[in-house]
């Protein structure tokens, strides 16, 4: 099999949001590995308003053009890197939002999870993995936290401290290995179809 394809997923659109400096850093520390593409997809590139479609996703019967160009940019990925911000105790709306837009897309895929926020975003990553259990994703064990606090300079500036790179290191292979897992299970029920 081919290597595996990740998306990098940066879950806000927040003007001055400081996920894009994580999924920054996160991408740049996949480049050579040798059983995975990491490519980041910010929902700021897929400016999905609130749910608009007028049949549940999990029919697949996609009305919107913005729906179908999201669903097909998804489609594409083995496994995703989640990177959340903690709004409120939870994750941002947009997230969420993007989402729920979709069903079959995200069905038998891996996942991992990188929280930011005052508290290391940590309620934000665990209400993600609930809303990702029930779009079939398996979302690995090792997560990532990143706290406002000491992972950046003056609330704004992402300086991580090195141990985070044992971390990211433990929760991609755990990621890749799922990702494999989980392609050959989709395969496997393809040709079962």
């Amino acid at each position: 099999m081919s290597d595996l394809k990740i998306a990098v997923i940066l879950g806000s659109t927040r003007p001055g949001r400081n996920g894009k400096a994580v999924a920054d850093w996160v991408v740049e520390r996949t480049k050579g590995r040798a059983d995975a593409t990491y490519e980041l997809v910010d929902l700021a590139d897929f400016p999905l308003p609130h749910l608009d479609e007028p049949i549940p996703a999990i029919m697949g019967q996609y009305q919107h053009a913005h729906t179908q160009e999201w669903a097909a940019k998804i489609d594409g990925y083995d496994g995703f890197v989640f990177i959340i911000g903690e709004y409120n105790h939870s994750m941002p709306g947009v997230l969420k939002n993007a989402v729920d837009y979709l069903q079959a897309e995200w069905h038998d895929k891996a996942a991992a999870l990188v929280g930011y926020g005052g508290g290391g975003g940590a309620r934000g990553v665990e209400h993600m993995r609930g809303v990702l259990s029930e779009v079939r994703i398996a979302h690995v064990q090792q997560s990532m936290a990143f706290s406002m606090h000491t992972d950046f300079e003056n609330f704004t500036t992402f300086r991580p401290a090195d141990l985070h790179l044992d971390y990211l290191g433990r929760m991609l292979d755990q990621l890749e290995s799922w990702g494999r897992a989980l392609r050959t299970a989709r395969v496997r029920n393809e040709l079962a179809a």
